[in-house]
């Protein structure tokens, strides 16, 4: 019997470049399995099995998926408005009639922008609704429903800072409440509603301030705490089961879990 030779994609596995960044190698067992997920650092945020009741529609509603989807759409369509858009007081509003009327599809993208924004905020609330409603903030989980917590408000300061950034009379005015309304706080609203505007009033420092907020902080930040978010829910467990009662697991539940294990 003839020998089989290796492909290229075999030899190419066997190269010192290729195990220097692929350090677990290549194979089909638990283990390597493993190995792949715990050394890769876009892996290592799942887990190598999952219970396939978790993979219903029941269980989670997929909510935080399509959170992380809308998230995505943010980030894309962002990108590609910072293209046509200056931070800069005169050239800011006029980039936005571009984009209505010049720029082919920017309607669309802003729109599309626009509306994904809106549809992050919705899911997130439905999210943690959701998770508060299954009870799943309860030890150990605890330390991750902070950092929810958290990511609703920076979701919530990510749509507040892009709010300005058209400076039109909507943008403008609706900037010039929230920053009296900070400037109201007593002891520090003063500091904070200076440190948010670069002065006293809503001007070009204050849209400057907002676009790197919005565009570089905000973002940065919502990033780390998503993959802190997803590492901490394969610490904890996996994804939170209510069962009939706390604790107590009934034997039939018992057996279809461990016969329902989907590996990764």
């Amino acid at each position: 019997m003839p020998r089989r030779t290796d492909t290229y994609y075999e030899k190419l596995q066997r190269t010192r470049i290729w195990r220097s960044i692929f350090r677990s190698g290549a194979g089909y067992s638990t283990l390597h399995r493993a190995l792949a997920i715990q050394q890769n650092i876009f892996l290592h945020l799942f887990s190598t099995k999952v219970r396939r009741r978790m993979l219903t529609f029941r269980a989670t509603w997929y909510l935080g998926a399509l959170t992380l989807g809308t998230f995505f759409i943010l980030v894309v369509t962002g990108v590609l408005l910072m293209l046509y858009y200056h931070p800069s007081v005169p050239q800011a509003y006029a980039d936005m009639k571009d984009l209505k009327f010049v720029v082919s599809s920017g309607m669309f993208l802003r729109n599309l922008h626009r509306w994904s924004a809106h549809t992050m905020v919705f899911l997130v609330f439905a999210h943690m609704f959701k998770v508060f409603y299954r009870g799943a903030y309860r030890p150990p989980r605890q330390f991750n429903w902070v950092i929810g917590v958290v990511l609703l408000l920076t979701t919530l300061l990510l749509s507040y800072t892009g709010y300005l950034l058209p400076w039109d009379q909507l943008a403008f005015w609706a900037i010039t409440v929230g920053s009296n309304i900070a400037s109201a706080v007593p002891v520090f609203g003063d500091k904070v509603s200076f440190l948010m505007l670069g002065g006293h009033q809503v001007n070009a420092n204050a849209l400057l301030r907002f676009y790197v907020l919005h565009c570089v902080i905000l973002p940065l930040a919502a990033a780390l705490l998503i993959a802190v978010h997803m590492w901490r829910i394969r610490k904890d467990g996996g994804l939170y089961v209510r069962q009939s009662q706390p604790g107590v697991e009934s034997p039939r539940e018992s057996h279809a879990d461990e016969a329902g294990v989907v590996k990764v």
